[in-house]
């Protein structure tokens, strides 16, 4: 038993079953023992490989949309330029190579990483030294104005709840002790549940994931972009409705059970993207693949091509099909991109 699943136990004997979402933000952001809280995620030696580790094309081609899109609206000055979550800042240092080159767009940019763990910051200030990053600890925390956003793999690892339609009517999953171990639960039924189409269109026997802290980021971000125009690009896996258990646990790059080593394993469900995109005053959403091969993937990978020999390219050659191929990320993972109504579609979509 890890000593996040000590302390879960222990609270679970004294105030009874926890939420999923309560477990998953315990086990990701408890201040001792939270997964983020203690390791190096990202990367081989770590957990799970994120599209901008994978290949610089990602954040390339991405940081080049932000650019036309900010040049579509008039090339505003100043602007926010912000990431949900860097990482080890290794998107936003692609994006920021790949649009030095754009006439302008350096000199408006107010760089924002909107990042709460100290740990991460240290990591990111060294990845963006040449750029004078600021952080926030919160979405809410961004300056006023134009708003030009990236968020990759943001919205998956935010705490989800999960409600089983039966029988009796809804009912929540929880997490339990059983034998003194861990288990999943379920509550007594429920007189209210989110009011999301997932909910309202279930059968009898669905399992339904709502994830208010992504639709509470999502509103935020559409709201800022509404008053002052811009455009956010949210990109997750996921799909367009709550379809069943998504929970997951990552650990040592392998599938993991997602209560067997609380705090040692990264958690992570499903984007539901479909009540995100209502809240947002003009959206377009799309598959990863085909939205990176409007922005021109396959013509920078085969230019990247040119000077790759050998086992480099053979690595290039699969990143690209990694990052677009419907059979890996092309499909899994969506992209929604959130504007203005009034303003042009953002680069990427038909």
């Amino acid at each position: 038993m890890t000593p996040l699943a000590r302390l879960l136990a222990e609270r679970i004997r004294e105030t009874g079953p926890i939420t999923v979402a309560d477990y998953m933000a315990e086990c990701l952001l408890h201040p001792v023992h939270g997964y983020y809280s203690t390791r190096e995620p990202f990367g081989a030696a770590g957990d799970f490989t994120t599209a901008p580790e994978i290949s610089q094309m990602f954040g390339e081609l991405l940081g080049l949309a932000l650019a036309q899109a900010w040049l579509d609206r008039g090339a505003p000055a100043p602007f926010t330029l912000a990431e949900l979550g860097p990482g080890r800042g290794t998107l936003m240092a692609d994006i920021l190579r790949a649009t030095r080159g754009v006439p302008g767009f350096h000199a408006a940019a107010r760089l924002v990483l909107v990042e709460a763990s100290p740990r991460l910051r240290e990591v990111q200030a060294a990845t963006l030294s040449g750029h004078a990053p600021n952080w926030a600890d919160r979405i809410d925390e961004l300056p006023n104005g134009p708003l030009f956003l990236i968020a990759n793999e943001f919205l998956d690892a935010l705490p989800i709840r999960q409600f089983q339609h039966g029988p009796q009517g809804w009912q929540e999953r929880l997490v339990g002790l059983r034998d003194e171990a861990l288990t999943f639960g379920l509550s007594a039924p429920l007189s209210q549940v989110p009011d999301t189409p997932a909910f309202r269109n279930a059968p009898e026997g669905a399992l339904v994931e709502d994830n208010l802290p992504a639709r509470i980021s999502v509103a935020e971000v559409s709201a800022r972009i509404a008053r002052h125009g811009g455009v956010a690009y949210w990109i997750d896996y996921g799909g367009w409705r709550s379809k069943g258990d998504t929970l997951q646990a990552l650990r040592r790059h392998a599938p993991d059970d997602p209560l067997a080593h609380p705090g040692e394993a990264d958690l992570t469900a499903h984007v539901d993207f479909e009540p995100l995109a209502a809240l947002a005053p003009a959206f377009a959403y799309d598959e990863q693949g085909a939205v990176l091969a409007r922005l021109g993937i396959d013509a920078r990978a085969e230019r990247l091509a040119r000077s790759l020999s050998g086992a480099a390219l053979e690595s290039h050659r699969a990143a690209h099909h990694r990052l677009t191929h419907p059979s890996d990320m092309g499909s899994l993972f969506k992209v929604l991109a959130v504007t203005s109504a009034s303003a042009p579609p953002p680069p990427g979509f038909a």
